[in-house]
């Protein structure tokens, strides 16, 4: 019996290797390594100088591709904050905020959202993915609805999967295709439209000012995604919904502390009477760590200090005029035709192509996001740039001519 046994054990099928399904993006990864050119999903940074300048493979380098839009990173009083906190209550909570994870500095850097946002409830979580995915699989489930843009950001189709609620996409920034999923659904039904104020491949912004109220004449709740625009799009930053005059008619409004912040850490702000219960049935709450005493002190720090910035504003709106003017200006092709956010997206005809511009600029001192499909629209390569507060005039100009001579070299141009 052992023997038949062992021959059984002998003759069956070799299980797939779990890797398999990888194999087209493994062998498109080597074969654009093997041309030579640098990694440009593995850069490192020897040094970083100031929220615009590091040193990269030995060389400084002017960075165009950290999302640091208000170059909060480096602030004395941000350091200074982080610093107090890590000597008073040490590296970490070891706990989640229901049990042992809430500090002093937790529950301080709440009341700074909510004293940004103006609104009655701010829940903090350990990033911004996790406050996408907390937050959207707890309020929407089974036999609710979800109607978002095709274009939203992974972590809003990860929270939806694990809500296993019912999806409908509708095609991006469409006010009639989002019409028309809201009239099919049933009118009983619980439903959650989900946009986002800057769509940040593109950094094209949504017309929340005709969503918005589409969603609520149809019964729907209304959740916000204002990571890229948080900070600087507003009269006081509190992004598009802001900007466009629908933020009191948002239900939900969810961002991250690792863009304008400057540091770590997701959000989300609401209004809603009933929101705190969220503190006891979000999985993405209750089971994770929270954020350090000195992540969440220079939180508070930023946050507040971003509420007066209107100056670092108007500055970093004159920088992505300039910038999106000078790359049109030079035959580039762009992902809006007017700057609408930080957020200016250079479209390459193909990967490769794509991918030689980006090691280009590199060797010319400058560092930008290579964006490839599948995570970008239409399946597009794109080489993405994320101005900060903190770029001066003549580090634009310098950029300028780097994507000038980069362009020439690659044929780009």
């Amino acid at each position: 019996m052992s023997g038949t046994g062992a021959n059984l054990a002998g003759t069956a099928p070799a299980s797939p290797d779990l890797f398999d399904k990888f194999q087209p993006l493994i062998d498109q990864r080597e074969a654009l390594l093997s041309t030579g050119i640098t990694d440009p999903f593995n850069l490192v940074m020897e040094e970083v100088i100031s929220p615009t300048v590091a040193i990269c493979n030995g060389r400084e380098t002017i960075l165009l591709g950290t999302y640091n839009y208000m170059g909060m990173t480096f602030d004395p009083d941000v350091i200074a904050a982080g610093k107090q906190a890590l000597e008073e209550f040490g590296s970490g909570t070891t706990g989640s905020r229901v049990l042992n994870g809430t500090y002093a500095g937790h529950r301080d850097v709440e009341a700074a959202l909510r004293e940004f946002f103006d609104m009655s409830g701010a829940m903090v979580f350990s990033t911004g993915y996790l406050a996408n995915t907390g937050i959207i699989s707890t309020i929407a489930g089974k036999d609710d609805y979800i109607i978002l843009d095709v274009d939203s950001h992974a972590s809003i189709f990860d929270g939806c999967a694990m809500g296993n609620a019912q999806v409908v996409p509708f095609r991006h920034n469409d006010i009639e295709a989002l019409e028309k999923r809201l009239k099919r659904l049933p009118k009983e039904a619980g439903k959650l439209v989900i946009l986002e104020g800057v769509y940040s491949m593109l950094g094209d912004v949504a017309p929340l000012d005709k969503m918005v109220p589409l969603a609520k004449q149809y019964g729907a709740m209304v959740l916000v995604d204002e990571a890229h625009s948080m900070g600087f799009i507003g009269d006081h930053g509190r992004g598009v919904c802001e900007a466009q005059g629908v933020i009191d008619d948002v239900d939900f409004i969810i961002g991250t502390f690792s863009k304008s912040v400057g540091t770590v850490g997701g959000y989300c702000v609401s209004n809603h009477p009933k929101f705190e219960i969220l503190r006891l049935v979000s999985r993405g709450y209750v089971f994770t760590a929270s954020l350090p005493p000195s992540v969440v002190a220079t939180a508070a720090t930023s946050i507040r200090k971003i509420m007066t910035a209107k100056d670092k504003r108007e500055h970093l709106w004159k920088n992505s005029r300039r910038l999106h003017k000078g790359l049109t200006d030079l035959g580039f092709i762009l992902g809006t035709k007017e700057p609408q956010s930080a957020i200016i997206s250079v479209i390459m005809p193909d990967l490769e192509r794509g991918a030689m511009m980006w090691e280009a600029l590199l060797h010319e001192g400058l560092y930008v996001n290579l964006a490839r499909p599948p995570a970008t629209p239409a399946g597009m390569t794109l080489l993405r740039c994320s101005l900060c507060a903190r770029h001066s005039d003549e580090q634009v100009g310098d950029i300028l001519g780097m994507f000038e001579r980069a362009g020439r070299k690659t044929g780009c141009i």
